[in-house]
């Protein structure tokens, strides 16, 4: 694992006034690739790559250490993968936010990683503006992977278990509110938050206080998980 690396300055790339910064790790067993990422990166002065990860071995200790905000995470590493270190990344709280990279669009380890709670996944040949955005968002704490995208993903992967699922989707969604239910639902058809508000005539507060409600009920880590346990439960609209 390499030393921590200094916050370059520069303009951003897409034109934006800086933000606060975002801590980045990350996690590829390409020496090339992480040059290449941490470059990209490393020309947004609101974003700054604290370190590297050559296996997902080192995660663990590179989080502690770093204490990143964001990590992205290659899925397939010899030794311990991307999706090993993803779940139990994911698996300790507080943890940060996981961005899977991948060179295939529909994938079964793809669909595990974000059932483990990671906030979206990126092809490796994303675009460095996109890639930019993309960490900019997951560091503000949205996802970036809409329940559209979910939806294509599930049906493009031969993904066993869905009778289980199914259940015990429908046993979380059981513990919501009427109302809860009814956000979870419009999250589960890629609804955003205003969209929301205006469609079940509320606040766009309200909605945020709804969505975080669902997420402590239903002990999930993002809307990407609300979207997949919708999903599961057969709400598929």
């Amino acid at each position: 694992m390499s030393s921590s690396f200094s916050r370059p300055d520069g303009d951003r790339l897409d034109g934006g006034a800086p933000g606060p910064e975002i801590r980045v790790l990350i996690v590829d067993d390409d020496a090339l690739v992480r040059a290449g990422l941490s470059m990209i990166l490393g020309g947004a002065p609101d974003l700054a790559v604290v370190g590297e990860c050559a296996d997902g071995r080192e995660v663990p200790a590179a989080v502690a250490g770093h204490r990143p905000d964001v990590v992205l995470m290659d899925i397939r590493m010899p030794g311990v993968d991307g999706l090993a270190a993803t779940e139990r990344l994911r698996a300790d709280a507080p943890a940060p936010e996981v961005v899977v990279l991948t060179t295939f669009h529909a994938d079964a380890q793809v669909l595990r990683a974000l059932r483990a709670g990671a906030a979206g996944f990126l092809l490796k040949d994303t675009p460095p503006g996109e890639l930019v955005a993309a960490i900019r968002k997951v560091g503000a704490g949205e996802p970036i992977l809409s329940p559209a995208v979910t939806r294509q993903l599930i049906a493009h992967v031969a993904d066993g278990g869905a009778g289980t699922r199914s259940e015990r989707a429908l046993a979380l969604l059981a513990r919501l509110s009427e109302r809860e239910r009814e956000v979870a639902l419009a999250v589960g058809r890629g609804r955003s938050n205003a969209e929301i508000a205006a469609e079940l005539y509320m606040s766009v507060a309200t909605v945020k206080a709804h969505v975080s409600r669902v997420l402590t009920k239903l002990e999930l880590n993002n809307r990407v998980q609300i979207a997949l346990t919708v999903h599961d439960a057969g709400h598929r609209a």
